[in-house]
Formats: structure tokens, C-alpha cells, sequence
């Protein structure tokens, strides 16, 4: 199968699997989605949703945050992954909102990735999904599961997949093409055992077709 059919018949699979695909983190701002992503690197969206309530409740605007002490941000994610580093993350992130863009979010990638704790990856989910840009977030579910099915090949590293999935995915479909990618790995094409059998997707993935015929 040739690639920009793969792609082709991918996206509409997903397109009637999940029409209205979207993040499952709890947020209600620009602001607090900004602080979501960041806890949620290496965490699950799940923990994140049980920590943000009571942390957004105590510092509602990046200015509250900016000014409250290492300690008190600490007990409140304390229950995450890395909570030190992204302590440290997440009082940087806001002070420099504060000092520099006048606690907004900023709408450029180079703005956004100056922010303490803020990565490629996370600056791409704040694009897409606060600004709707055609940006391609790669966290590992993307990174596993576009290689899985074939529409990236070889990829390196996170870089060159999001260049291919964006050179290839048509720019409308971009955003919703971030979360069919990280919901389809996270409940279906898992990482340590994919659910191929009730799997839509298996007539064009590379990985089903290889194993069946070996099968």
C-alpha cells in the first residue's frame, strides 16, 4: 500500500471513529491548559484531572501563581510525577507570563518554548488546541503509534515524525489528527500489547499486515 493511501484511508477511519476528538484534560483557559500539559508529562491526564481542581481553585491566573511560594505549589502536585522539576516549571512558566507577556499565553512557537518547562511538544497542544493552529503535538503514543501504522517510517526522533505527519495529514485535519493519534495508542494500539482485533484501522496498518502474514 502506497503511503498517501494509508493516509488517506487512516484519516477517514478515524474521522468516523472520532469526528469530535479532543484532549482529555480539564481545563477552562488558555492558562490552566498550559499548566495541565506540563504536569502531565509523564503522568497520566487522569492523575493531572485529580490534581488541577484544588491547585486551580488556589492560584486562578497565572499572576496568583506567579507570586505563591515553592512549598505551597509543591503539596499541590505533589501526587505527579518529577513534582520538584515541575514545581520549579510551573512558578518560572508564570512568572515569565507575568513579566513578559502580561500573563497570556502567547501565540508563537518560538514564545512559547521559551517558557520554563515548555517543550516542542508542549508549545504544539497549546497551538493546536487553544489557537487551532495546524500544529502536530508527538508525545510517545504519537511517536509509537504513527510508526506502527505506517505513516511515518524510520522517524528518529519526535522532529522528523511531526515534519512528516504534518507534510502528509491535510492542514484541517492537523489538530484532530494530535488526539485520534494519542487516544488510539492509549486504548487501542497499546504499546506492550495492541488490540489489533478490535482495532478499525487494521486493513491499512503496516504492523497488523506484517504479523498476519507471518501468522
Amino acid at each position: 500500500m502506497k503511503k498517501a493511501e494509508r493516509y488517506r484511508l487512516v484519516i477517514d477511519c478515524f474521522e468516523q471513529m472520532m469526528p469530535e476528538a479532543q484532549t482529555e484534560l480539564h481545563y477552562n483557559d488558555p492558562y490552566q491548559l498550559l499548566v495541565a500539559v506540563i504536569l502531565s508529562a509523564q503522568c497520566t491526564d487522569k492523575r493531572v484531572n485529580m490534581i488541577t481542581p484544588p491547585l486551580f481553585e488556589r492560584f486562578p491566573t497565572a499572576a496568583d501563581l506567579a507570586a505563591a511560594s515553592r512549598d505551597d505549589v509543591f503539596e499541590l502536585i505533589r501526587s505527579c510525577s518529577y513534582p520538584n522539576n515541575k514545581t520549579t516549571s510551573l512558578l518560572g512558566m508564570a512568572r515569565m507570563l507575568v513579566d513578559r507577556f502580561d500573563g497570556q499565553v502567547p501565540d508563537s512557537i518560538d514564545d512559547l518554548m521559551s517558557l520554563p518547562g515548555v517543550g516542542r511538544k508542549t508549545a504544539n497542544v497549546i497551538l493546536s488546541v487553544v489557537y487551532d493552529r495546524p500544529a502536530m503535538a508527538v508525545d510517545t503514543h504519537v511517536f509509537r503509534v504513527a510508526e506502527r501504522i505506517g505513516l511515518t517510517t524510520l522517524s528518529k526522533n519526535p522532529l522528523t515524525t511531526e515534519r512528516e505527519l504534518v507534510r502528509n495529514i491535510p492542514a484541517d485535519k492537523i489538530a484532530r489528527a494530535h488526539h485520534w493519534l494519542i487516544l488510539h495508542g492509549r486504548y487501542v494500539c497499546k504499546a506492550r500489547k495492541p488490540l489489533c482485533e478490535q482495532c478499525d484501522i487494521r486493513p491499512y496498518c503496516r504492523y497488523f499486515s506484517k504479523n498476519d502474514r507471518q501468522s
